[in-house]
């Protein structure tokens, strides 16, 4: 797992390490119940303090991609499954916006308003409303 932090960026270390992770589930590259290192050994191999690393893993405790286990560490909840087409569709959005010059906090209020105001997904696929 090859994950980069920018020490510099406005975005705290622990999104960052959080962020790299949950990439890494969604397209693939960790799979459902890989073991991700260990919160010390991961600390010292970033050279991050160990409360950083566990507040990422905690973010995506709380967002149902890991499980954590004391003495078993953190675990890939997640089968990834369909999920890689989901991952070229938001590395599409990201690529779009940066084209049109969209700010980052922008797009991701576009992207929750628009996961909010989404019905429920009932597992049928429905086709889109023609307008």
């Amino acid at each position: 797992m090859l994950i980069r932090l920018d020490p510099s960026h406005e975005t705290p270390l622990f999104e960052q390490l959080a962020s790299g992770i949950r990439a890494s589930i969604i397209d693939g590259r960790l799979s459902g119940g890989e073991r991700l290192p260990a919160a010390r050994e991961l600390a010292a191999s970033l050279d991050l303090n160990v409360h950083t690393v566990l507040r990422a893993y905690h973010r995506l405790r709380d967002e149902h991609l890991i499980e954590l286990h004391r003495g078993r560490g953190a675990i890939v909840s997640v089968r990834v499954g369909g999920r890689s087409a989901l991952a070229g569709a938001v590395h599409d959005l990201v690529d779009e916006a940066k084209n049109h010059e969209l700010p980052e906090a922008a797009l991701l209020a576009l992207v929750r308003e628009a996961y909010r105001s989404a019905p429920q997904a009932s597992g049928v696929l429905r086709p889109m409303p023609t307008r």
